[in-house]
C-alpha cells in the first residue's frame, strides 16, 4: 500500500488532510507561544546590554529606547506574523472538520432515502 501523502491533495482522505494542517498548526502554534513568552525576557535581555553599553542610562529610557528600536517592531511584527499564520492553519482544520460533518450527513440522508425507496417496492 502506498503512502496516501503522495496522492495529490484533493484524494487524500480527510483524515490525512486534517493529520498535515493540524501537525502544522501546533508547529507553529508553539513557536508563536514561545515568541510570546519570550516578550519579557527579551526585553529584559536588550535593555541590560544598552544599560551595560551606556551604564548612567535609566532603566525606564533604557526601555523606550529599546521598544522604540526597529528590532523590537521587528520582533513584534515577527510573534504577530507567526500567530495569525498559526490562526490561519486553524481555520484551514476547522473547514476540514466542517467537511467531514457535511460527508457524514450526506452519508446519512442518502442511507434514508435507500430505506425509503425500499419500501416502495
Amino acid at each position: 500500500m502506498s503512502d496516501v501523502r503522495s496522492l495529490p491533495a484533493k484524494d487524500r482522505p480527510i483524515s490525512s488532510q486534517y493529520y498535515e494542517i493540524a501537525k502544522q498548526w501546533a508547529d507553529l502554534d508553539s513557536a508563536a507561544h514561545i515568541q510570546e513568552e519570550l516578550k519579557s525576557t527579551y526585553l529584559e535581555q536588550w535593555k541590560t546590554k544598552l544599560i551595560k553599553a551606556n551604564p548612567g542610562i535609566a532603566e525606564n529610557k533604557a526601555e523606550r529606547h529599546v521598544k522604540s528600536s526597529p528590532e523590537w517592531e521587528a520582533y513584534i511584527r515577527k510573534t504577530c506574523d507567526m500567530r495569525g499564520a498559526a490562526n490561519l492553519l486553524k481555520v484551514r482544520m476547522r473547514y476540514f472538520e466542517m467537511r467531514h460533518r457535511e460527508w457524514i450527513g450526506a452519508n446519512a440522508d442518502a442511507r434514508a432515502e435507500l430505506r425509503l425507496g425500499a419500501g416502495d417496492t
